[in-house]
């Protein structure tokens, strides 16, 4: 797979849903859904349009919303792109040892604390595995529990990045964000670090901290102006409080340790992590594939580089066709922006009392009375993740003399016969 050169005009189809759509379903007519396919004109143009995006600060791509090794080997392939952050143990080490298809990737950074003391002792007893995979911790008791699984003296010293809150304590409104490290301010983060640098059998490696109210909530809601200009409201604050409190806490960590990188940020705060000063990377994936979560976004939109179809199995009504599954719910607060889109036909919906189901989901609309048995509808995912978690391969569509052709297929994780959360 090859993203080295971005699309030509003439590969840019999904700025025209109206050929683009079709296409895919005449590339596609001799396979059978539920399939996924990945756009790589579309791809390419994530992929760089990220690195514009980014500002020449690098990016380190979020496995998470990706869950393909071969997109993970193409993107990192290209400049501007460093590592992976991973989102467990296990599949970190799994991508930090490779195998004859795919090189080991040499800095992984795991994005969440691990209790998994398997996955601890094969990293603790790996020179090769310890020097490429790097631990997230926020507590003490973090280093305590790895400490109880493979004591110092006998083990291969631990790599360890130390996560910030980045969440936004707002006046009157409360905390904003999510909650992830319990370390706010820069005395408790200096406190911790202070402890790594104190115990033997560890390295403090890096610093991170993730802004989900910058990155992950898409500042121009459908049909919600007011709720639009609050959230551009909370965010501008929060940006203000961050740089200033974020900036103080690596200085501080820095003055104890040698700190070989600082992430933040993600796809949808790209321009304003790649602005501060106090981060040396940013941390992103699931721009790559294109999900409709940001259609809510003002300031870029990626093309839909993934997507999927599903065959009409029923008509309960002459106005209803129900598509077999469908259910491919992203991760976050139960809503309908959390659901799949439907994009082709136009003119379907969802009914409001059933939704999108694991075995069916009924549609509705002006084109839902003329299908057929068989016929195929196109959704996009919210993210990324969910999509790979619910199909083996994507197959791969390039435009090729002016059309949209199948040129593979590739596996995801779960073709791999991998399933790591």
């Amino acid at each position: 797979m090859d993203l080295t050169t971005p699309p030509t005009p003439a590969q840019r189809t999904w700025t025209t849903p109206d050929v683009f759509w079709p296409s895919l379903s005449a590339a596609t007519t001799r396979l059978d859904p539920a399939l996924a396919v990945l756009h790589l004109p579309a791809l390419r143009h994530n992929t760089h349009d990220m690195l514009r995006r980014a500002g020449g600060k690098p990016i380190r791509v979020a496995s998470k919303s990706v869950r393909v090794r071969s997109v993970l080997d193409a993107v990192l392939a290209l400049p501007g792109y460093a590592g992976v952050l991973a989102y467990t143990l296990p599949e970190a080490l799994w991508l930090a040892e490779g195998d004859a298809e795919h090189p080991p990737i040499e800095d992984v950074v795991v994005g969440y604390p691990t209790a998994d003391r398997g996955a601890i002792a094969r990293l603790a007893h790996s020179p090769e595995l310890a020097a490429r995979v790097t631990l997230m911790v926020d507590s003490i008791a973090h280093l305590d529990f790895i400490d109880a699984v493979v004591p110092p003296a006998e083990r291969e010293r631990i790599r360890v990045c130390l996560e910030l809150d980045s969440s936004w304590d707002a006046p009157v409104l409360g905390h904003i964000g999510v909650f992830r490290s319990p370390l706010h301010t820069v005395e408790q983060v200096r406190a911790v670090a202070e402890e790594i640098v104190r115990r033997p059998g560890f390295e403090l490696v890096g610093m991170m901290g993730y802004e989900a109210q910058i990155a992950g909530q898409g500042d121009n809601p459908t049909g919600r102006p007011a709720w639009g200009a609050t959230l551009r409201w909370v965010q501008k604050n929060s940006q203000d409080e961050l740089l200033a409190r974020r900036g103080e806490a690596v200085a501080a960590v820095r003055a104890l340790a040698d700190l070989e990188f600082v992430n933040g940020g993600g796809t949808g705060s790209l321009e304003f992590t790649g602005r501060d000063d106090s981060v040396t990377e940013i941390a992103a994936g699931s721009g790559l594939f294109g999900g409709h979560l940001f259609d809510t976004y003002r300031g870029f939109r990626p093309a839909p580089a993934a997507s999927f179809a599903l065959s009409v199995v029923r008509r309960p009504s002459p106005d209803i066709a129900t598509l077999l599954g469908g259910g491919w719910i992203a991760s976050g607060p139960p809503g309908t922006d959390r659901m799949p889109k439907v994009v082709w036909p136009t003119g379907l919906s969802m009914v409001d009392r059933e939704m999108a189901g694991e075995v069916q989901t009924p549609l509705t609309g002006a084109a839902a009375s003329v299908m057929r048995i068989g016929d195929r509808v196109w959704l996009r995912h919210t993210k990324s993740g969910e999509l790979s978690e619910h199909v083996d391969v994507f197959h791969l569509v390039d435009v090729v003399d002016g059309r949209a052709t199948v040129v593979g297929e590739t596996p995801s994780y779960r073709g791999e016969g991998k399933v790591f959360l």
